[in-house]
């Protein structure tokens, strides 16, 4: 048996092999995609996007490559041949309270460090967080695949903003308020679709998530139409964050005796969302220990076996649109919120696939994938603004890449397994 095959590793000599011809062939696709433009009637060329772009992907081959062999070998040498993902698996399940304290550190600072365009940046992200972990409770925990969840996105939004309008309901008063509209949005959607399955259940969802938009633009009377609604900016316990503050309230900068910025508030709402998402994140943990988790796994696997257990669909299935419904109502209320101004072009098809891409690439049923999926699809496209163009096509790639390699996701959910390795 040769050294290679006791390892199960590969030398530094076969990476870095692997990473050039990786390497030659991002820029074979790059080159076409990125390194010619049209003036006029003559053809540019700029090499120099290509040639980045083909680096990177030669360094990350190379990196993860080079990580895994060295997986390999610590666990040869230690006694546990385990692959490499398989350590780091273990690492990180060993070191977890370590790297989220951490992780909470790193986020606690970083909005006092970075301008306020990538704070926007940032509350876009948490809040696409919020409606993925929502939506991953309907389709990752559930099974049941919603083609509208943008529906109730839009439900909180509008909950929101009509509420202010009409029954003028403060931002606190409007976050248990647009939760519970769009809950009993999510039960009347779920009623009518309790005997779909699969593409009759999606195609009756994308309806759903169609019907609200049409309903939000044409009632010109009540919703405001294409010219949409003013949101009132929050407010913290009498103090606004404006320039100026009401009578009776008094503003961030009087309070503390600071100079003015607009940045007080982008932090107050991005701190705000960071705690209710830790939260949220709480609850759908321990959820999943409970029985209702257990029945939403269930289902998912197979309803006539949860029928011929005792288990409740109709009950199951509620309790899931309900849910994330819920959930997805919350992140519309911060949505209005932060954008300070609603109208119904927010709401289109495009977000509720985003949100399922989310979910897909992240990995159904893991709230972690699906955390770390929602930062990197908010946060990479405006980093490549530059290749806005293309943003299409690669992350229609970034879609097949990962159905291939990856099929299970970024960090597919963890199942308990029984370990047989001692048993005799």
């Amino acid at each position: 048996m040769t050294e290679r095959s006791v390892s199960g590793g590969q030398s530094v000599g076969a990476v870095l092999r692997e990473s050039l011809i990786t390497g030659v062939v991002a820029l074979l696709l790059f080159a076409p995609l990125t390194g010619v433009s049209l003036s006029g009637y003559t053809l540019e060329g700029h090499w120099q996007r290509p040639v980045w772009l083909a680096g990177w992907v030669v360094l990350g081959r190379f990196a993860f490559g080079w990580l895994r062999a060295r997986g390999h070998l610590v666990g040869r040498l230690s006694g546990r041949p385990k692959a490499g993902s398989a350590l780091l698996a273990s690492w990180i399940e060993a070191h977890r309270t370590f790297l989220l304290l951490a992780l909470c550190v790193v986020a606690l600072i970083l909005p006092w460090f970075i301008g306020k365009y990538w704070l926007n940046v940032a509350i876009l992200a948490w809040i696409y967080v919020l409606l993925a972990l929502g939506l991953n409770i309907v389709v990752g925990l559930a099974g049941l695949l919603d083609l509208g969840f943008v529906a109730f996105y839009a439900v909180g939004a509008y909950g929101y903003a009509l509420g202010f309008k009409y029954l003028d309901l403060s931002f606190w008063a409007a976050l248990p308020f647009g939760a519970l509209l769009a809950a009993c949005f999510g039960v009347m959607l779920g009623f009518p679709v309790l005997r779909m399955h699969g593409d009759y259940l999606a195609i009756v969802t994308l309806g759903f998530g169609e019907i609200i938009r049409l309903v939000l633009n044409n009632w010109m009377d009540f919703t405001g139409g294409p010219n949409g609604v003013r949101v009132p900016f929050p407010s913290f316990f009498g103090i606004e964050f404006g320039r100026k503050a009401q009578p009776g309230h008094v503003t961030v900068h009087e309070y503390f005796q600071v100079p003015f910025s607009n940045e007080y508030r982008d932090i107050f709402l991005y701190l705000l969302l960071m705690i209710v998402v830790g939260g949220l994140v709480f609850v759908i943990r321990r959820l999943r220990r409970m029985p209702l988790g257990r029945n939403w796994e269930a289902l998912r696997e197979d309803e006539i076996a949860c029928r011929s257990l005792g288990i409740q669909p109709v009950t199951v299935k509620l309790s899931a649109f309900g849910l994330g419904a819920m959930t997805g109502g919350v992140g519309g209320v911060f949505f209005a919120a932060s954008q300070g101004f609603v109208n119904p072009t927010s709401f289109t098809f495009m977000e509720s696939a985003h949100i399922l891409a989310i979910v897909i690439l992240g990995g159904m049923g893991s709230t972690a994938g699906v955390i770390a999926a929602a930062v990197i699809l908010t946060v990479l496209p405006e980093a490549l603004r530059d290749f806005a163009e293309y943003r299409g096509l690669l992350f229609g790639c970034a879609m097949v890449l990962m159905m291939v390699w990856r099929p299970r996701g970024l960090m597919g959910a963890r199942r308990a397994r029984f370990d047989r390795s001692g048993v005799a």
